[in-house]
């Protein structure tokens, strides 16, 4: 007999929880895989100056993609907690105002960047061949960027709408499209950056714009749809203000990458680009277990929130420091056994690198033991309409605690101290992740079953 379809009002154990969020996990985890085939393609087919230029450049396009993961997690959860209180036309009109606020932004940031691009990949410390190839592929993935926006906010939402697998769905395509194309443009036809640029592109067209058509056709069978709807500006506001973590933690990773890039040019020159290039895109498969963990039990945590629910909601506030303890434990040790084998398949080709790189990483994944529970913890506090909380956890995380630790570490251990930083970043982290969850369940009431 097949099993029941798992919907947001449904009492979770620990089996349908997972079965739940499980869809969401896959979709961050096969966006990293396709990434990750960016990468190894520019570094083995065009060399490591490419690849660090890329890795140098690529900041620009993601700080401004930023933007649909505000516009998703904070309309998600205002979406999500409106359809708790039953209101289902209201979430339509709510979900398509974030559509076209996602879309509009896209735009007017793609005309920004375009202009803007050449200066900072000067400021970034880009020069002579590596300047050349960081612009020629900045610039594509700058006018992709209204598809990138549309792609980051469909991830929340497709949770929301109670289609977690369609959402995975979309992103296999999107995958097997960049990495099909990524093969053939970078690799046979020989395009250098230009193709894994154009791969992207169009990549992001399948996971951005082909979910437009579904959520417009209103005989779907999901939770949302696409709808008449008029400007809104407090909700648009609350939906960037509740948002605002996940603007905070993306934000600031791609400020605190471009601060790591020039503490190690400093410190180890274009191999050391080189290295944080390889271990950015072998950690996104780490990071993306967590990540997709709280994308995926956000939407619950609102319904049930909207729903005044507290038993639910004190339920999957349990369960869930429970599943994060245990595979932070065992992603952690993983990521110390395969490291060598994945530095291998980016940089085998140069001893000196390779060694750096399965070192650094090996630091640098011991901030797995902790940073689970930070993403978390921001995500909680965004399903439940505080952002502000949210925004506080995120940006001492990402910003604060990494920007410190990245530039008094390297003066205490040299380079090492660049690796460790952002363990340095999580447990600081912690501590004030901690605190919140103590003190704001006065309010939200969620560590009691009631």
């Amino acid at each position: 007999m097949p099993k029941q379809p798992i919907q947001l009002s449904d009492h979770f154990t620990y089996s349908r929880l997972v079965r739940f969020v499980l869809p969401c996990i896959g979709t961050m985890l096969f966006t990293s895989i396709y990434g990750i085939v960016d990468g190894l393609c520019v570094s083995n087919f065009v060399g490591k100056t490419a690849f660090a230029a890329v890795n140098l450049i690529m900041p620009l396009p993601m700080l401004i993609g930023t933007i649909g993961f505000m516009l998703g997690t904070g309309g998600s959860a205002i979406v999500g907690i409106t359809l708790g209180e039953g209101n289902n036309k209201k979430a339509d009109e709510f979900f398509s105002l974030f559509l076209i606020a996602a879309l509009v932004a896209g735009i007017v940031f793609t005309a920004i960047g375009l202009l803007i691009i050449e200066p900072v990949a000067a400021l970034l410390g880009a020069k002579g061949e590596m300047l050349d190839y960081a612009l020629r592929y900045g610039r594509i993935l700058l006018i992709s960027l209204p598809t990138f926006i549309l792609q980051n906010m469909f991830q929340s939402f497709f949770v929301t709408a109670e289609k977690p697998h369609l959402g995975f769905a979309f992103t296999v395509g999107a995958g097997c499209t960049n990495m099909v194309l990524d093969v053939v443009l970078v690799g046979a036809l020989h395009w250098g950056v230009e193709g894994a640029a154009i791969a992207t592109f169009i990549s992001q067209i399948v996971g951005g714009l082909l979910p437009v058509f579904y959520f417009v056709n209103r005989n779907n069978t999901s939770r949302l749809h696409l709808s008449k709807t008029k400007f809104n500006r407090r909700v648009l506001m609350n939906a960037c203000v509740n948002g605002s973590s996940e603007l905070m933690t993306n934000l600031s990773m791609s400020l605190v990458n471009i601060l790591y890039n020039y503490q190690l040019l400093r410190f180890a020159g274009e191999n050391g680009v080189a290295a944080y290039g390889v271990i950015m895109y072998a950690s996104f498969l780490f990071v993306a277990v967590f990540v997709g963990y709280a994308v995926g039990s956000a939407p619950i945590i609102s319904y049930h929130y909207g729903a005044r629910n507290r038993k639910e909601v004190h339920n999957l506030y349990s369960m869930s420091f429970r599943l994060i303890g245990v595979v932070a434990v065992f992603l952690t040790i993983g990521c110390m056994f395969v490291i060598p084998y994945v530095a291998g398949i980016f940089v085998g080709y140069d001893a000196e690198l390779l060694v750096l790189t399965t070192r650094a990483f090996r630091l640098y994944g011991l901030s797995f033991l902790i940073m689970g529970f930070n993403v978390y913890a921001s995500s909680f506090f965004t399903a439940l309409g505080d952002g502000v909380t949210s925004a506080l956890i995120s940006f001492l995380r990402t910003l604060l605690f990494q920007v410190a630790a990245v530039l008094v570490l390297p003066t205490l251990w040299g380079i090492d101290g660049i690796w460790l930083a952002i363990t340095a970043a999580e447990l600081a982290a912690l501590a004030v992740s901690v605190y919140m969850f103590v003190t704001k369940d006065k309010k939200f009431h969620y560590r009691h079953a009631e």
